[in-house]
């Protein structure tokens, strides 16, 4: 699919790497649809950066763990643009769920968003792009899907159920709509790392460094225009799913 004229939809689209996938969109010709929860101000930003690339945003506050919010978020994009082409499930929380668990508040905040969300948003664009024949959806996984993580069992869970949710999707929606997973590695570092801990990160990778969220938004680009591309996933990670095998034999 061509992004140029089209329209986009980007979960958690204001900031981090939702906001590069937002920009690469635009650059590539589509109005975007900047999802955000409660970032409103970096919303407003990212859509007057969208618009001065000659194409239009529209930023729509939802929480996309709630079905009806979806609704009207996507209701409103339709009103605005005719459509939805492109949806980018990008939105997530990062909040350490350790286990076992004294209360199971942060285990639904996590997995609401990324399973439940993100399913209610491919729920409310499916049939707009099976009306219009055609239809690119795109997740936005992480390594944790294969691999879990220390204290995140929400996350991982999550990631994991994402990536699952987007293979089924491709086996429901063919062959109008195409639906791939894009899993990033280090790209952008939390605002609590310390240098060394940045440092020790880059190590793990084959490629000893950090990517750009611009890595990742060249990838989701890439599934957006693969026409004969469905049911896949690009790990952007500069190899660090394998990069403990530098210091490993056997």
């Amino acid at each position: 699919m061509n992004p140029q004229g089209k329209t986009a939809l980007v979960t958690g689209g204001a900031h981090r790497v939702g906001k590069a996938i937002t920009i690469a969109l635009a650059r590539a010709g589509a109005n975007v649809v900047i999802n955000y929860h409660s970032s409103a101000e970096a919303a407003q930003a990212t859509a007057a950066e969208v618009r001065s690339l000659g194409v239009e945003a529209l930023p729509v506050q939802a929480n996309i763990a709630d079905p009806d919010q979806v609704k009207a978020m996507v209701a409103a994009a339709k009103e605005r643009f005719g459509g939805i082409d492109i949806l980018i499930n990008s939105a997530s929380l990062w909040r350490a769920t350790p286990f076992p668990m004294d209360s199971f508040e942060d285990w639904h905040l996590v997995t609401r968003i990324l399973i439940d969300g993100s399913f209610y948003c491919a729920n409310a664009v499916a049939p707009l792009m099976l009306a219009q024949g055609a239809g690119a959806i795109v997740n936005i996984i992480d390594l944790s899907a294969w691999e879990p993580w220390p204290n995140f069992m929400a996350h991982s869970v999550g990631k994991a159920a994402l990536l699952a949710l987007g293979r089924q999707l491709a086996l429901e929606l063919a062959p109008a709509v195409r639906v791939n997973a894009v899993a990033p590695g280090p790209v952008l570092p939390p605002p609590d790392y310390s240098k060394e801990v940045i440092a020790q990160t880059a190590h793990r990778t084959l490629l000893d460094r950090w990517g750009t969220a611009e890595d990742v938004a060249e990838a989701v680009l890439y599934f957006v225009k693969a026409d004969y591309v469905t049911g896949e996933v690009i790990a952007v990670d500069g190899g660090e799913r394998f990069g403990h095998r530098k210091l490993e034999e056997g």
